[in-house]
């Protein structure tokens, strides 16, 4: 597969919706991700991230402009002992509470399926890192419905061991704009990945889309150490 510049792909699509990559950075010190949102209405514009005490939560920047919660209120990020969730939606929390039974990543997306907002039926993205004793790997999922037939749920995971520095993966849920939204197609796009945090971030969030941008997480692990480093960006201020 072709290694991408992501911050190309980013500004050739104005809409990619909700956006995870996951990777390694270039010289091989730290495990990477990232995840941003997006949004064309009002109330899925009107977010944060604001940290938490295990990863991060979105939150109504202006709460008295909040109209439905349903979706768009979740935690994308959680930590659970040396592992990292990152998803689009609460299904966060699945992942963290039958890992936490001793589940697998799989077991625990069989659970749910795409978001029940006809008619796009909007994929679950998924990630989740391992990272400790010195050793690196992940899994990425999406959960979509067969091109827009909501009687089928397909489900797809892929899974990186001792991943290469300076490569990741991209998963995104829209292809791009429209009605309804297109789902994302294929396999994760394979992307570069820069050993500095805020040039990855700063470049993210740069390359996306001015106007549909809402808040953007990047986190930088230390795979020896397993120390954390993380930064959000947000469009809109918290009122």
């Amino acid at each position: 597969m072709k290694l991408l510049d992501i911050y190309e792909d980013l500004k050739s699509n104005s809409y990619p919706g909700r956006g995870i990559v996951i990777g390694k950075s270039a010289d091989g010190k730290s495990a990477v991700t990232a995840y941003f949102i997006m949004g064309r209405s009002v109330n899925s514009r009107n977010r944060v991230f604001t940290g938490t005490e295990d990863g991060i939560r979105t939150e109504a920047a202006d709460p008295s402009k909040l109209t439905d919660p349903h979706l768009i209120i979740y935690a994308p990020v959680r930590v659970l002992g040396n592992k990292t969730i990152v998803t689009n939606g609460d299904q966060t929390d699945t992942i963290y509470e039958l890992m936490d039974k001793q589940q697998t990543f799989e077991q625990a997306l069989r659970t749910r399926e795409y978001e029940d907002d006809a008619p796009n039926y909007t994929p679950r993205i998924s990630g989740i890192m391992h990272v400790g004793d010195g050793k690196y790997n992940y899994a990425m999922s999406i959960l979509k419905s067969a091109d827009g037939d909501p009687s089928c749920v397909e489900r797809f995971t892929y899974a990186y061991s001792n991943p290469i520095a300076g490569v990741g993966h991209f998963i995104h849920t829209y292809m791009g704009d429209g009605s309804p939204l297109p789902s994302f197609e294929g396999e994760p796009k394979k992307v570069s990945i820069p050993n500095d945090m805020d040039e990855f971030a700063d470049g993210l969030w740069n390359a996306l889309n001015e106007d549909n941008k809402v808040s953007l997480f990047v986190r930088y692990i230390d795979i020896a150490t397993g120390e954390a480093k993380s930064r959000i960006i947000n469009k809109y201020e918290k009122a």
